[in-house]
């Protein structure tokens, strides 16, 4: 496919279709998703005497700027002791999707949304995610609720869950809110306009920072990576610029880390199974000595999330350029996260990255289905009722979320590379400053610094592992297959941007 062929969204999006069909998803919703979805007269509303009001409550959202699908709301509240009480809302998507819908059946086989830069395919009809189940401004909506009090040190004290119609505020953006909460901006107009709100989120900010530092302290490693992000010209791709996760998303993150946590506590109490999200031990811990040693730096011969966070934090002062590069190949050694099922009596893994042991995907049922299956463990474990899956059911759903989330990011990095591919066609001959993501028998892999993109590494690439720095020169790239080639050159090569 030539240069001109490949010039903007509408191939990429083809691009994206196809590898979607590839990789087992279903890009589009069928007829009976769509006649299901027209029988819907509106949002869910309280069924149950139980369903607290809670639609005075500072609800607000902090997602992307263009996200609809808003899944949560969070506000916080000052106690006597000195601690804060934190509200988390979720929204209730079972309460629409019912278990034996088609609706249901086509959200299962894709497992979740799937977000490619030319294109998002949602796990839900659009009427669903983006309106009837989405936490929308203005608009009242049933959500499960999170609620944890902490202490000034960082630790859940105390914890509870219970169904409540919220509303949602003010509908926040993640680039407009992190530069004010980090003193670099003024407070965006929406935050400006609603009384009360910038003391709420100043507060949540501290509360998460707070839970933050104690996930550190128990050795929840600070790895930050660079994320390119598609710019187009309207519908013409003219770059992939680098992008790092904010103050406000860091916000987000430790609440819903936090939530998450309260979730899996909830149903182990209630002797109930629980969906867990879990990092095994590293299985490629040799390498990430191996790594630390060329820096200089001693970690012990066993796995040690403690120590790593130790290397990793003096990195990031020292190096704080480079260190997106580090993180990258740790990442790739501590390998993917995966779904299991604990039943009580069982321990489970813990999540190794997070330094956490309970541990659930429960605050995304928009864009999840682990979510979704969470929240309906939720619903009988409330009541006393039986498990709405059976354990050899809950078993075969961990493996084909994981599966699935796996396949996702693998369409998804299918398609920045086709549009990596598309800005770096005119650049064939170029070298470039790398550094190796993925070693094995199926390939090497390298990613460059500018543009931002990752690529195999089909001559020269005996010898080297996962960390290690080299000089490529760039030998051949197709954005209709996604290929991006390499090849090792000796001696220093030119870093260009």
């Amino acid at each position: 496919m030539s240069v001109r062929a490949t010039s903007g969204r509408r191939d990429l999006q083809t691009i994206a279709r196809r590898a979607m069909l590839e990789r087992g998803f279903q890009p589009d919703f069928g007829a009976d998703v769509l006649a299901e979805l027209g029988a819907i007269p509106g949002p869910a509303a309280a069924q149950s005497p139980s369903t607290r009001d809670l639609r005075g409550a500072l609800w607000a959202s902090i997602d992307n700027d263009d996200s609809l699908d808003l899944d949560q709301l969070s506000v916080a509240e000052s106690q006597a002791d000195g601690g804060v009480k934190v509200l988390v809302a979720i929204a209730d998507v079972d309460a629409l999707v019912g278990r034996a819908s088609a609706m249901n059946a086509r959200a299962q086989q894709n497992a979740t949304s799937v977000y490619t830069v030319a294109q998002v395919f949602p796990m839900l009809p659009e009427r669903l995610s983006t309106d009837l189940t989405s936490l929308r401004e203005g608009q009242e909506r049933l959500a499960v609720v999170v609620e944890m009090v902490t202490d000034p040190d960082g630790a859940v004290v105390r914890s509870d869950l219970y169904w409540a119609t919220v509303v949602n505020h003010a509908r926040l953006a993640y680039h407009a809110v992190a530069p004010w909460l980090a003193g670099q901006g003024p407070a965006p107009p929406r935050v400006a306009a609603v009384p009360g709100l910038a003391d709420q989120l100043r507060l949540q900010d501290r509360v998460a920072q707070a839970l933050r530092a104690r996930r550190f302290h128990r050795g929840a490693l600070t790895l930050q990576t660079t994320e390119p992000q598609a710019v187009f010209d309207g519908d013409t791709l003219t770059d992939l610029q680098p992008r790092q996760q904010n103050r406000a998303e860091a916000l987000i993150e430790d609440l819903m880390i936090a939530a998450n946590g309260v979730t899996a506590r909830y149903l182990e109490a209630r002797g109930a199974p629980t969906f867990r999200r879990v990092l095994p031990v590293p299985e490629r811990w040799d390498r990430i000595v191996e790594l630390a040693a060329g820096f200089g730096e001693r970690l012990p011969g066993t796995p040690d999330a403690a120590a790593l966070e130790a290397f990793l934090a003096k990195r990031r002062q020292a190096d704080p350029l480079r260190f997106p590069d580090l993180s990258l190949s740790v990442i790739k050694l501590l390998g993917p996260g995966e779904y299991v099922v604990d039943v009580p009596g069982r321990q489970a893994e813990g999540h190794f990255a997070l330094a956490v042991t309970a541990y659930t995907h429960s605050t995304a049922p928009n864009r999840r289905f682990a979510d979704l299956v969470t929240q309906r463990l939720l619903r009988a474990a409330m009541v006393s009722g039986p498990a709405p899956y059976g354990l050899d059911e809950l078993q075969a759903l961990a493996r084909h979320c994981t599966e699935q989330e796996d396949n996702a990011r693998r369409v998804e990095r299918q398609v920045q590379k086709s549009a990596a591919a598309l800005l770096l066609q005119r650049r064939i001959g170029e070298q470039f400053l790398g550094v190796i993501t993925g070693a094995s028998e199926k390939g090497t892999w390298v990613r460059i610094v500018r543009p931002p993109v990752e690529g195999r590494v089909v001559r020269g690439f005996q010898g080297l592992d996962v960390g290690d720095r080299v000089n490529v020169e760039l030998v051949g790239a197709s954005a209709d297959r996604g290929f991006i080639d390499f090849a090792r050159v000796d001696g220093r090569g030119a870093e260009r941007g």
